[in-house]
C-alpha cells in the first residue's frame, strides 16, 4: 500500500507527489514495486535490500539521495515467536522522503493517517523525522520487552510443576525474541552514531531529539540484555527442575508398584497348586486378604517415616 502525504507525519494525504512530501509504503505488491522504480526513481537494488527480512541497518549517501535502514520490532503470530524485527528503510531525495517496510508495524502504521499526531506540531525536516522514527522504535522495543517479561513470568509458574518440555520451548521462543532485539538495537545504535558524526547532516540534527533517540535505544538494548541473561540462567535451572519433577513422579510410581507387589506376592504363594496348612480352612481367604492389607499398610508407614511419600 502506498500513501502520499503533504508533510512529514501524515497530516494531509494527497494524490500526487509534490516537493517536500512524504511517501509511506507498507507491504508493496508487485505493481507497487514497479511504480516505486519507474515513477519515484527508487533504485531496484535498494528496494530489494529494504524488503529483505535479514537486511542489516546501515547508512548510505549518494550525490542525489540518501538511505537509512533501521530495524524495528513487530508482532509475529505465524512462526510461534511472538516478536521479531524487520528492516524499515527511509529514502531521502531532493523532492520527497519515502519510507518502505515489508509489513505493517507500530512505528508507521499504515491504517493511521498521522502516527505523530500526539506531537501537536508538524515535522518540517527529513532528518528529525528519521530521529523521531528511531525514538518511536525505542519506545516500541521497550513496550514489547515488558510484554515478553510478563509472558516469561507466566511460563515460570507453569515450569515449577511441569514434567514436559512444552514450557521450555515457550521460554526458548522468548529467548529468540530477545536475541532479535539485542542484535537490532545494537545495529540501530551504530546507525545513530553515524548520523551524529556525518558532516553532511550534522548541522540539521536536533541534538535533543538525537539524544532522546539514543537513550531510548540504549535502554531497550540494556533491558533486552538483562532479560536475556536472566532467561539463560532460568532455562538451565528449570531444565533441572523438570528433570527433578520427573524423578519424583518415577519415584512415586515405583513406591506404588512396591506396595501393590506385596498382596500380589502373597496371593501368588497361596495360589500355588500345592498343599498348605490352610487349604481346608473356611477362614483362609479372609485371613490372607487381611494379612496382605496389613503388610501393605505397614509398607506405607515405613515409606512415610522415610519421607519417600
Amino acid at each position: 500500500m502506498i500513501k502520499i502525504f503533504k508533510t512529514f507525519g501524515g497530516y494531509s494525504e494527497i494524490s500526487k507527489t509534490e516537493k517536500g512530501c512524504w511517501i509511506n509504503v507498507i507491504k508493496p505488491t508487485a505493481d507497487e514495486i514497479q511504480r516505486l522504480s519507474s515513477e519515484f526513481k527508487l533504485p531496484t537494488d535498494i528496494i530489494d535490500d529494504i524488503l529483505d527480512a535479514d537486511e542489516r541497518p546501515r547508512v548510505e549517501f549518494d550525490d542525489t539521495w540518501s538511505l537509512i535502514i533501521m530495524r524495528i520490532p513487530v508482532e509475529s503470530k505465524n512462526n510461534g515467536v511472538p516478536f521479531h524485527t524487520i528492516p524499515l528503510g527511509v529514502f531521502l531525495s531532493a523532492n520527497f522522503t519515502l519510507t518502505l517496510c515489508l509489513q505493517n508495524n507500530e512505528i508507521l502504521p499504515i491504517e493511521k493517517q498521522s502516527p505523530f499526531r500526539e506531537q501537536y506540531q508538524q515535522i518540517t525536516d527529513s532528518i528529525n523525522f528519521i530521529l523521531r522514527l528511531f525514538l518511536r522504535s525505542g519506545n516500541v522495543y521497550l513496550k514489547y520487552l515488558k510484554q515478553i517479561n510478563q509472558q516469561t513470568a507466566l511460563i515460570e509458574q507453569d515450569l515449577e510443576k511441569s514434567i514436559k518440555n512444552r514450557e521450555l520451548n515457550k521460554l526458548l521462543k522468548m529467548e529468540k525474541c530477545l536475541v532479535y532485539f539485542i542484535t537490532s538495537t545494537k545495529a540501530n545504535e551504530i546507525v545513530l552514531s553515524k548520523l551524529r558524526n556525518y558532516n553532511k547532516i550534522t548541522n540539521e540534527i536536533n541534538e535533543d531529539l538525537l539524544e532522546d533517540a539514543m537513550i531510548e535505544n540504549k535502554q531497550a538494548l540494556e533491558m533486552a540484555q538483562i532479560y536475556s541473561d536472566i532467561q539463560s540462567g532460568m532455562m538451565d535451572a528449570f531444565a533441572s527442575v523438570i528433570s527433578n519433577n520427573l524423578n519424583v513422579v518415577m519415584k512415586q510410581l515405583t513406591l506404588f508398584s512396591i506396595i501393590l507387589m506385596i498382596p500380589t506376592l502373597i496371593a501368588s504363594i497361596f495360589g500355588m497348586n500345592v498343599p498348605n496348612f490352610m487349604e481346608n480352612s473356611n477362614w483362609a481367604m479372609p485371613s490372607i486378604i487381611t494379612f496382605s492389607l496389613l503388610l501393605s499398610f505397614l509398607g506405607v508407614i515405613i515409606f512415610r517415616k522415610k519421607h519417600w511419600f
